[in-house]
Order: C-alpha cells, then sequence, then structure tokens
C-alpha cells in the first residue's frame, strides 16, 4: 500500500469483484518508532510517512476516478488524534497530511458526489499485531519513550482510559453511511474528549 501500483491493484480487485466501490476506508498505518524527533534517523523518517501517509494517499488516488465515473462514493479516513502528540512527530506529520487530504478533497469531490471525511482515533486497546510494526527489540530507552506516549494519551482523555475497536469502529461506521449524507471535509476525533 505504499505504492501507487499497489493501491491501484486493490482498488482494481474491489472494482472486479463488486462492480464498483461505494465506501473506501482508508486504514493502512501506525507508527513504527516512538522516540524524540531529534532521534529519528532519515530513513526512519521516510519510512513513517511511507507508512501512514502514502497508502491514503495513494488508494484515494486509484478509487477517484472510480467513484467519479458512477457519480459518487465516500472516501472515509483513519487520521490520528496524535496530530498533536510526543516521541512520534514523524507520524504526526503523516496524519496531519491525511487531515489535509480530508479537507482539500472534500471540495474538489463534492461536485462529483463524493463525501471524504475522516476520524481521527485516540488510543485503542486492541490485541497483539499479527504483524509487529518495528520488529526489533526494544531498549530500556526505547520503552520509557513508548509509555510517555501511553500515559500522555491516557491523561489526554477525559475518560482516563484507552477506547476500544468498537468505540472506533461505530464511528467510521456511521460516516461511511447515508445518515453521515450531509458531511464532508470533517475529521471527527475520537479520543474520549481530546481533540488531538
Amino acid at each position: 500500500m505504499e505504492t501507487f501500483d499497489g493501491a491501484q491493484g486493490l482498488i482494481d480487485a474491489a472494482q472486479e469483484t463488486f462492480g464498483k466501490i461505494d465506501v473506501l476506508i482508508n486504514n493502512v498505518g501506525g507508527t513504527i518508532w516512538t522516540k524524540p524527533y531529534q532521534s529519528y534517523g532519515i530513513e526512519e523518517i521516510q519510512a513513517e510517512i511511507n507508512r501512514s501517509l502514502y497508502p491514503t494517499l495513494w488508494t484515494t488516488r486509484a478509487a477517484l476516478g472510480t467513484m467519479i465515473a458512477q457519480g459518487g462514493g465516500t472516501i472515509v479516513n483513519v487520521s490520528s488524534i496524535a496530530t498533536r502528540s510526543i516521541n512520534r512527530v514523524p507520524y504526526a506529520a503523516a496524519k496531519g497530511g491525511v487531515n489535509a487530504l480530508t479537507a482539500s478533497l472534500a471540495l474538489e469531490a463534492a461536485p462529483h458526489g463524493i463525501r471524504v471525511v475522516a476520524t481521527a482515533p485516540g488510543g485503542t486497546s486492541a490485541p497483539p499485531r499479527a504483524v509487529p510494526r518495528n520488529t526489533a527489540e526494544l531498549s530500556e530507552q526505547d520503552k520509557r519513550w513508548y509509555q510517555q506516549i501511553v500515559d500522555q494519551t491516557t491523561e489526554s482523555t477525559y475518560f482516563k482510559r484507552y477506547g476500544t475497536l468498537e468505540e472506533q469502529a461505530a464511528p467510521i461506521v456511521f460516516l461511511a453511511s447515508g445518515e453521515a449524507s450531509y458531511i464532508t471535509g470533517s475529521v471527527l476525533p475520537v479520543g474520549g474528549g481530546d481533540q488531538g
């Protein structure tokens, strides 16, 4: 999903299987490293952008022509409240790009009957990933930097806890549905009161 060819292949397969694309949900991304910005290597910064911005850019671009041709559709981007966070500046920048894409493309796409919206999830309790984002062994310093993110995320919510998968999925489903037909260009924070 970090390449346009990969995104186009996915959209082509969906088009071939279903005949049209009513809803595109862009939910690829995630922080790979957690550390102060000055500690990131140049390649790590690029990798964070590749992981958390380009899949949304490429898949949206690949699906847009299909949605225009069919006279409408909905694009739901998954951003993050981490656009205001510590120890993950490249990820925050990538998700800020997702927010800008959402706002700008909504203006362009509305005349074609296409809505472009986003959710901005906060910290979410989830089972361990089948494929870890970072397979390297964490140093004690890495663990402390990660804990700072957990603490900041928890403290910034009114509920002082992480959300559940269900609490994150429901707003995506709502924004993708016809019940949200007059909402476009908006990023809905889903962070227990943290606005990002």
